[in-house]
């Protein structure tokens, strides 16, 4: 069953996925990866945010499912996830624009690599449901990535948008059914039709 969890913890999947095939090069703490905001980043390289939640309904069976014998539950329901990742350097002027180019090169090189989160990086209720979480690199003009960003004063860093999809949320809401117990069965018997001649 994944719970309402199941939005944190595909965030934390992602972040360790990028923490392990980022580190120790080009990032050289795992802690410098982290799920969070770009606008409150202090010290962290590389930030991985949630910007928008959309249900996905293509395909997915509506209605309710068995539960157990007289439970039916409403079926779960599928939410596409974008996170906004973003890189940020410290490193002297001159060699600024190459640490990003760097760090962004390599994560985008582990989306490639890593269709489907591996299990291992799955947590909580993902993990016991066995969630094939799929990523997939969106493609995103500037304006667009420019209005993402830009909901204050500070200016835009290095930045893409990572697609998570097949993430399911269980619904709570159940309903009780009764089973059939008993079955009356009615026939019509016509009479029998009457030859020509015989008697009344």
């Amino acid at each position: 069953m994944a719970d309402y969890t199941a939005l944190v913890e595909a965030g934390n999947a992602l972040v360790e996925l990028l923490r392990d095939t980022l580190t120790p090069e080009p990032i050289a703490n795992r802690e410098l990866i982290a799920l969070c905001s770009p606008h409150e980043n202090e010290n962290d390289q590389l930030t991985v945010w949630l910007y928008q939640v959309e249900e996905d309904t293509q395909g997915v069976e509506m209605g309710y499912y068995q539960v157990s014998r007289d439970i039916q539950r409403i079926r779960p329901a599928r939410y596409n996830l974008r996170f906004l990742v973003t890189a940020h350097s410290k490193a002297p002027t001159q060699l600024r624009e190459a640490d990003l180019y760097r760090m962004v090169g390599a994560a985008l090189q582990t989306l490639k690599d890593h269709p489907v989160i591996d299990e291992k990086y799955l947590s909580g209720s993902l993990r016991e449901r066995g969630a094939a979480i799929t990523l997939t690199l969106e493609k995103t003009s500037m304006d667009q990535l420019l209005k993402i960003w830009n909901n204050n004063a500070k200016s835009y860093k290095l930045s893409f948008v990572v697609l998570l999809g097949n993430v399911e949320i269980d619904s709570r809401r159940e309903r009780r059914v009764s089973r059939v117990t008993d079955i009356t069965i009615e026939t019509d018997q016509a009479q029998p039709r009457r030859r020509e001649g015989e008697g009344s």
